[in-house]
């Protein structure tokens, strides 16, 4: 009865500090850019540039991958999914068409589903492994 409470704080401290990155990464490659690009037909785009998002999706790999390879796959999905989805609502809240709500769902709920299917991966590819042995 008393491991249960132990097993959770890894996986409590895991989602912190995901979370915490996850807002850190979304800072350094979409926080600054806040301007959409007026195309010269008149069309609107933007804020982001695609290299912006891909450069986000390919940072966050290496915490997913550190937090579910040590078998906090809870800490991976949850973590990232509330950091992703805490980042955006900072950052749209004070979009005029009032529609940001829309893209906030859909980032908390694509971040839920890709993470967890990352994660799912990661942990099978690692299952057979055993603890990193160091070596004499």
């Amino acid at each position: 009865m008393r491991q249960r409470p132990m097993k959770l704080v890894p996986q409590l401290l895991a989602i912190l500090v995901l979370a915490v990155v996850t807002i850190a990464v979304w800072a350094a490659w979409l926080g600054w850019d806040q301007h959409r690009d007026v195309q010269p037909d008149g069309s609107t785009t933007g804020p982001y540039e695609a290299w912006q998002v891909i450069g986000l999706v390919l940072s966050l790999l290496a915490p997913v991958y550190w937090a579910a390879s040590r078998r906090y796959i809870a800490g991976a999905v949850l973590g990232i999914t509330v950091g992703l989805t805490g980042a955006a609502y900072y950052d749209w809240s004070d979009d005029a068409s009032g529609l940001f709500m829309v893209g906030v769902g859909m980032v908390m709920v694509g971040s839920l589903a890709v993470t967890a299917a990352v994660s799912a991966v990661i942990a099978y590819v690692k299952r057979d492994q055993g603890p990193p042995t160091v070596a004499p």
